[in-house]
């Protein structure tokens, strides 16, 4: 990797770090422009998860306030997030890289549409807030959940943000605050999973983690401060342009 490719990898997890603290969706910006510097499919996943952790931490760290009160509730639900991440990072690893490369499009262009979706499917689970302890069913969902993370995982923050909105009742910023939670847990499982016994790119992982750690603490700070319509177009935008790269 060059010094200018290692830049932009950098500015794409500053990127990422702020996108997945406010919306959930970073990996669609990491994880295409590490396939454009060169990275083989399965190596680029791989060094993007280990890379996107310090940014989650920061993201976290950030909404501290957010989080008070929610001890019993992440620690029952980050059960989950754990046990399908590990699942999904194991799928990851023992499936072939066609099989990566035939799901992953399907996986980014889902991601995607949630991106799209995101703010109606918010207008209508805000009617749907109704359960205030979540139930077996958001369990199973964060279950499923982490093994989505475990395995790609884009996006992942807009799943979770989906299934904590129906079965919690709580405001969307508590939510948001949990999502960041789950969606470290499941991202630092795999890692350690990664860092075992996968292949990985260590320039990647440190650009990546670099720039996730600057955009996790900015977008904690000023992200809802960002116009969205114009994020989720750019998240989209990358995202085809993923598609694009993986199919080609």
């Amino acid at each position: 990797m060059s010094p200018l490719e290692a830049f932009f990898v950098f500015l794409a997890g500053v990127g990422a770090g702020g996108i997945n603290t406010v919306v959930g969706s970073g990996s669609l910006i990491t994880f295409p422009t590490l396939l454009a510097v060169g990275l083989p499919p399965v190596v680029a996943n791989v060094s993007n998860n280990i890379g996107l952790v310090p940014g989650g931490v920061t993201g976290v760290v950030g909404y501290r306030p957010e989080l008070k009160g929610q001890r019993e509730r992440l620690l029952r639900l980050g059960s989950a997030s754990v046990l399908g991440s590990l699942a999904g990072g194991l799928l990851l690893l023992w499936l072939p890289e066609s099989a990566f490369r035939f799901i992953v499009p399907v996986l980014i262009g889902l991601a995607c549409v949630l991106v799209i979706v995101q703010p109606r499917l918010n207008q209508w689970l805000l009617r749907l807030r109704v359960h205030p302890h979540g139930g077996p069913w958001l369990w199973l969902g964060v279950l499923a959940a982490g093994v989505y993370g475990g395995y790609f995982g884009a996006a992942q923050g807009v799943v979770l943000i989906g299934l904590l909105g129906s079965f919690l009742d709580d405001d969307l910023q508590r939510i948001n605050a949990a999502k960041n939670v789950l969606a470290l847990l499941a991202n630092t499982t795999a890692a350690l999973l990664f860092v075992l016994i996968a292949p990985v790119d260590w320039m990647a992982v440190l650009m990546v983690a670099l720039g996730t750690s600057v955009g996790g603490y900015l977008g904690a700070r000023i992200g809802r401060r960002l116009p969205t319509p114009i994020l989720r177009a750019f998240i989209v935008i990358v995202g085809i342009a993923a598609i694009v790269k993986l199919i080609a």
